[in-house]
Formats: C-alpha cells, structure tokens, sequence
C-alpha cells in the first residue's frame, strides 16, 4: 500500500516538474519564466523527495536536508535574478493595448 502511495507522489511531482519546464517554454518573458520554473519545478522536487521518503525509510534526515536547502534556495534565487534583471533595464512583457493575446485570446 505504501508502495502505491510513493508511486502516485513521484508521478505528482514529476507531473509538476514537467508543467515547470514546459511553463519555461511558453511564457512570454524572463519573469515570467522565472516564475513558472521556481514554483513548480519546487514543488516537483518536494513531491519527488517524500515519494523517495515513502519508499527510503531511513533516508528520511537526508532527504529533510535536501528539501530544506531546495526551499531556502530556490526563491532566493529566482527574486536575485529577477532583480538583476529589472536593474539592467530588462523590462517585463505587456501586450500592446487594444491587440488580443495570441496565448489567452485577451485584448
């Protein structure tokens, strides 16, 4: 049974890794990139540690430490960059006004 239950929270967050990479993809600019791949590919990376938790018992201290490290660092990063980015004179995407969106049909 717990078998089953690791099974379904590895394939959660390799699911959720997947929508990160595929979010870096498809989004129109730099902080938006930067989003899509800090939160999910997070919560993709948290999802895979607890199923190997299900399955690895005893690595349970390592795998706290890892997770630890992922949440501290992750958005740390992801604001450093964006910031970075806004300083350099990287300015954020915006659809031209009165021009529908070709992704959400949005004018």
């Amino acid at each position: 049974m717990i078998r089953y239950i690791a099974d379904l929270v590895l394939l959660a967050g390799a699911v959720f890794t997947l929508l990160g990479a595929l979010g870096i993809l498809r989004m129109p600019d730099v902080y938006n990139r930067i989003q899509a791949g800090t939160k999910a590919s997070t919560l993709g990376a948290i999802g895979v540690l607890i199923g190997i938790g299900l399955l690895q018992p005893q690595w349970w201290a390592k795998l706290v430490c890892i997770a630890g490290f992922i949440l501290f660092t992750s958005p740390v990063s992801s604001s450093t960059i964006a910031r970075a980015l806004y300083r350099s004179g990287v300015r954020p995407w915006q659809a031209a006004p009165g021009v529908a969106d070709d992704r959400t049909g949005r004018g």
